[in-house]
């Protein structure tokens, strides 16, 4: 398949009520697809999903030119030499896109926090939320009473790179950016109906990674499921990831709105081959199909998949 990365930069313009995760979009996507094109065209998109044929690979949301530190040991990074360090070391979650092909040991040196990343760090807030009761007409207990919900604030316009691997043969980058923009004039995640997830797409061009010399890891953009994909347990880092996954569109308020469990590794996961590293646009594997993901939607499929950067892990075995 001739697969090609494309980084697609948008810009927010309301609150998000769900994190920009590379799963949750993919999901969006294939809806908006469906609306647009129909049922059937989605189908044959999907063709081929779950052994190891994507149509499209998103990533999650970055801010613009960084890309998430790797989820890596202390000993890869510099030496902090009290505590007050290590702890703003912690904070300092993003690296220079543009500095890929770096050594390691340079783009951790240089990594940023939000503030710098975003150059106003988004603030998580919490939003009141109230269910009325038709008979009484106001809230009250129960299932009517008052409740919170969180939603990430960002500056106005703040501006936020997507990575996509399209399959060219399947989805051109002009159509990528017609669903991408309907996504943003709907809304994307929760709470899309009063008024979040609200972007508009600036950009979309094909781009590359640059492969650090002595490269023999994927640095994952998204989260994925390597399970069973010939990686190296013993040399590889990650972090799990739990996904409790649920229906979009109509299926949201269908009788069975929630999907079957999934481990992923979470983004940022640094993954070596036991084969031998090579270029490669994205790993993982694609999820559900035949009912296991879905009692409501047998065809429910899941992005186990991610597009990926590359390192050089100096102190791999």
């Amino acid at each position: 398949m001739p697969y090609a990365l494309h980084r697609a930069t948008l810009a927010l313009h309301t609150p998000l009520g769900t994190p920009l995760a590379g799963d949750t979009l993919f999901g969006q996507l294939c809806w908006a697809l469906r609306e647009a094109a129909g049922e059937a065209e989605l189908s044959r998109r999907l063709a081929g999903y779950t052994e190891g044929c994507p149509w499209l690979v998103a990533s999650d949301g970055f801010p613009a030119g960084y890309l998430p530190r790797p989820t890596l040991p202390q000993h890869f990074a510099p030496a902090a030499d009290n505590p007050a360090q290590r702890k703003a070391a912690k904070r300092q979650r993003w690296l220079a896109a543009a500095r890929s092909g770096e050594r390691l040991a340079i783009q951790l040196a240089s990594a940023v926090d939000d503030a710098t990343a975003y150059s106003q760090a988004p603030q998580r807030q919490m939003r009141a939320h109230n269910t009325l009761n038709r008979l009484s007409g106001s809230t009250g207990e129960g299932a009517f009473a008052p409740y919170s919900v969180p939603q990430t604030c960002h500056a106005a316009g703040q501006r936020i790179d997507l990575y996509l691997v399209l399959d060219s043969e399947r989805v051109a980058s002009a159509e990528a950016a017609n669903l991408l923009a309907a996504i943003g004039s709907h809304g994307f995640g929760r709470d899309a109906s009063v008024g979040l997830g609200k972007f508009t797409l600036e950009n979309i061009e094909p781009t590359t990674f640059a492969v650090p010399a002595g490269a023999n890891a994927y640095w994952t953009l998204a989260p994925c499921a390597p399970q069973g994909q010939g990686f190296v347990g013993a040399s590889s880092y990650w972090r799990v990831l739990t996904r409790f996954g649920r229906h979009g569109n109509a299926l949201a308020i269908a009788g069975q709105p929630f999907k079957t469990p999934v481990l992923l590794a979470a983004s940022g996961a640094a993954l070596v081959p036991a084969s031998g590293f090579a270029d490669r646009a994205f790993i993982g594997q694609g999820l559900g199909g035949a009912g296991r993901l879905s009692k409501a939607e047998a065809a429910t499929v899941q992005q186990g998949y991610s597009p990926v950067a590359f390192l050089a892990l100096e102190s791999a075995p």
